[in-house]
């Protein structure tokens, strides 16, 4: 198989506000429909689940992930990824953090698409639709590292390309000696 052929359906965890645990695949290009997401479960059946009764998708490497390891909610220190830090408190008062995409074409009305606080985790990312919420807030915007430099690097230039040109001389230039 190359990698052009690649299977979109992604393994994951849809976990229920009543705290059922739907173990499956989604198409991640279209499982999220207006008030449902889409999705198989492990023995193939179609399944339509509806946004309201959704605290999250969990997408996972693992179905049953490390039970012995403890997965962290909340940052320790500022991220280092770029993005919007946002803490979200659940209606169940669950609390968890994590960085949205800084780009507002990828977000979507019917909720939001989260990359956890714990990297080393089973969780990849984790959608959470917005009825699942109480409150969301943001903490901190983290811009592209990269962007950044790129950016300053081009400022320099552009500063210095500035300052050559409004320079005046304060000393004749040199004539050149003929021979």
């Amino acid at each position: 198989m190359t990698d052009k052929h690649k299977s979109t359906y992604k393994k994951v965890v849809v976990r229920k506000l009543d705290h059922e645990l739907i173990k499956g695949f989604v198409d991640s290009a279209s499982y999220l429909k207006a008030n449902a997401i889409e999705m198989l479960d492990r023995e193939g059946r179609a399944l339509t689940v509806s946004l309201a009764e959704i605290k999250g998708v969990f997408f996972v490497r693992e179905f049953d992930g490390n039970s012995q390891r403890s997965e962290r909610k909340l940052f320790q220190s500022r991220p280092r990824l770029a993005g919007l830090w946002v803490q979200m408190t659940f209606k169940d008062q669950e609390i968890l953090e994590g960085l949205l995409s800084g780009n507002l074409i990828e977000s979507s009305p019917e909720g939001f698409l989260l990359t956890p606080a714990d990297l080393y985790s089973n969780n990849v990312k984790i959608f959470v639709p917005r009825s699942a919420l109480s409150d969301i807030t943001v903490l901190g915007v983290i811009p592209d590292r990269r962007v950044r430099e790129l950016s300053q690097r081009r400022g320099v230039r552009a500063r210095e390309t500035a300052a050559s040109d409004r320079q005046i001389a304060l000393f004749p230039a040199p004539e050149e000696k003929k021979l």
